[in-house]
């Protein structure tokens, strides 16, 4: 059915009915008033010439039994009348059907039957009176009365009265005719749009699915041409449409796999954007990063940086070629935006962006490796530079002195070495190059290990070294490269054992947390200033002096054990103690994978 209805056949069909359906109701509203006027009417004539033909026989003739009998002749078996005098009393009633006494009490009680009574003038009213037929029904009636003089000149007066179902029986005869109309219309309608189903319909239908086939790629698909009117000239039409449609289709397909071909082989990110700032085209670089950023923004928060935004506005709006350098989310991009043209107007712009975060990272390096380089060895070059000019110069005055010198020559060369390798290990692991070699191993014994490393050391300083954890965490197992974390730990104690004072306290503890396991460095002595604990993890910051003994390192320790912490996707912080001291507190996940997969 929904087929029919949405077929040109359909329409037509209900178009033409409609039509008809239309004209046909106009025509029986307007003929149904004019019969029921027209019936009306003519019942209405009828009612006056009967009533004067009675009055005359009421007149002419003396004998009531003949006057009866000749008035129930002219009266018809729908018609009925009654005689009355002018006190409504009734002398004669002729009356076929049921509900006499109702009607002559309604008819009597109307007050505009008796007003103004005039000697052989007519007043005709429409009312609804007892039915007839029925018992306790109403139906409409049309009363006439119809005054006249007796010889004597009394007033009687003749009162007709007549059911109006006959006006309305004739009504609905023609309503039928008119129904009956419309159903041979619709018949004929039916018949005439399917045979034109045929002829027009049908080649339609050809032509619908042929255009489906080509909306799928089918640009073989032809139509047969059987007919030369205006259908046969649309078919010739369509089959060359299709012909060129499989040509220009061609060209775009070879365009378009050269163009993905060069967009896909770019190293840059190229994003091409709708003029409403949509995106409409982009190769797979600019998918990586595009999904970085809506990942940084939120699952569902498909926005642009805005520093990019503003760019691709102003390219749009101002049609200009918009080129800078940004900074997002940490990352460095060389951006260039240029409008798009459609004719004359702007339709979009593309995007190139160049990711500059690994340049910049190796400019960033280079220039800190220098200008650090630079700092830190200008001291001690200066005194291996003045002292052994001093010992050239034979400025010494004794072996003991000598000695002296040579011995800070050597510690100061001893330092430079360590700065130089502290300063390769970091810049390797900043560049992203330092490989972890990774396995199971013990935490407890790995850091017991550690802690008896410094043993002599923490007596020697007068420091208590003590290794605290609980009985249920002896058995935390790490999958981490157990040589730099040795490095990380060494560099902890050491410094905790070198800030601590005479008879203070290092503590080594272990706790585990969940999938993680905290490991806390802490001292007894004078702690780091508060001021200083958010800068103690760069390279080359140094605290307070005052907390050294003498034994001042490179700098590098922490900024080296940070990135080992974080290469480990662990964290690592500094806070101060509740009393006095330092805590260093490192957290590195737990976990434990088998042979084969810490072989992959």
């Amino acid at each position: 059915m929904n087929r029919i209805w949405h077929s040109i056949v359909g329409k037509l069909w209900a178009t033409i009915l409609l039509l008809v359906s239309f004209v046909l109701f106009i025509v029986t509203v307007l003929l149904l008033e004019f019969l029921d006027n027209f019936h009306t009417n003519q019942a209405e004539d009828s009612l006056r010439r009967e009533a004067t033909t009675i009055g005359k026989i009421v007149l002419d003739h003396e004998s009531d039994s003949a006057m009866q009998l000749i008035i129930q002749d002219i009266l018809d078996n729908e018609t009925n009348a009654m005689i009355i005098d002018s006190e409504k009393k009734v002398y004669y009633s002729f009356h076929r059907g049921l509900n006499q006494e109702k009607i002559e009490r309604k008819i009597l009680s109307e007050p505009k039957f008796f007003s103004n009574v005039k000697i052989n003038e007519k007043v005709v009213k429409e009312l609804i009176l007892p039915s007839l037929a029925e018992e306790n029904a109403m139906e409409k009636f049309l009363v006439l009365m119809y005054p006249y003089a007796e010889v004597d000149g009394t007033i009687h007066s003749i009162v007709m009265y007549q059911s109006l179902d006959a006006v309305h029986r004739t009504t609905k005869r023609t309503t039928h005719i008119v129904f009956l109309s419309a159903f041979i219309a619709f018949v004929l309608t039916t018949i005439f749009a399917f045979f034109l189903s045929t002829k027009i319909t049908s080649p339609l239908r050809g032509m619908k699915q042929a255009a489906f086939e080509l909306s799928k790629g089918n640009f073989e698909t032809r139509l047969p041409v059987m007919q030369n009117d205006e259908i046969g000239q649309l078919a010739t039409a369509f089959n060359q449409m299709g012909r060129q449609l499989k040509y220009q289709m061609e060209l775009i397909k070879q365009e378009k796999e050269q163009l993905s071909s060069i967009l896909t082989s770019m190293t840059d990110a190229v994003i091409t954007f709708n003029r409403d700032y949509s995106i409409l085209l982009s190769n797979p670089q600019a998918e990586r990063l595009l999904q970085k950023w809506y990942f940084a923004n939120g699952a569902n928060d498909k926005v642009l940086p805005k520093e990019i935004f503003h760019m691709l506005e102003h390219a749009i709006t101002f049609a200009e070629e918009v080129e800078d350098e940004l900074e997002i989310g940490g990352q460095f991009y060389g951006i260039s935006i240029s409008p798009l043209y459609s004719e004359n107007s702007i339709r979009g712009a593309v995007a190139v962006l160049r990711d500059m975060t690994d340049q910049h990272k190796l400019d960033k390096l280079r220039s800190d490796f220098i200008a650090n380089v630079s700092h830190e060895l200008r001291t001690p070059i200066s005194l291996l530079q003045g002292y052994s000019e001093a010992i050239i110069d034979d400025v010494v005055t004794s072996e003991e002195e000598r000695n002296e010198m040579v011995q800070i020559i050597h510690d100061e060369s001893k330092r430079m070495s360590r700065l130089v390798t502290d300063l390769l290990d970091l810049a390797r692991m900043e560049s992203g190059h330092m490989r972890l070699y990774k396995l199971n191993f013990p935490l407890i014994p790995f850091l017991d290990r550690v802690r008896n490393k410094f043993m002599q050391i923490a007596r020697d300083s007068n420091v208590s070294l003590s290794l605290d954890f609980d009985e249920h965490d002896k058995d935390i197992i790490l999958f981490a490269d157990d040589f730099r974390l040795e490095q990380v730990f060494t560099n902890l104690i050491d410094n905790a054992i070198r800030h601590t004072p005479d008879g203070g306290k290092v503590t080594v503890g272990v706790e585990r947390k969940g999938d993680v396991a905290e490991i806390i460095v802490a001292d007894t002595g004078s702690g780091i200033p508060k001021e200083d604990l958010p800068y103690i993890f760069e390279r080359f910051y140094k605290a307070d002096k005052a907390r050294t003994r003498g034994k001042g390192g490179t700098g590098l320790g922490l900024a080296i054990a940070k990135n080992i912490i974080d290469s480990h996707e662990g964290k690592i912080t500094a806070e101060l103690g509740e009393t006095s001291g330092t805590i260093f507190k490192c957290v590195l996940p737990i976990g434990q994978v088998t042979a084969n997969e810490e072989n992959m």
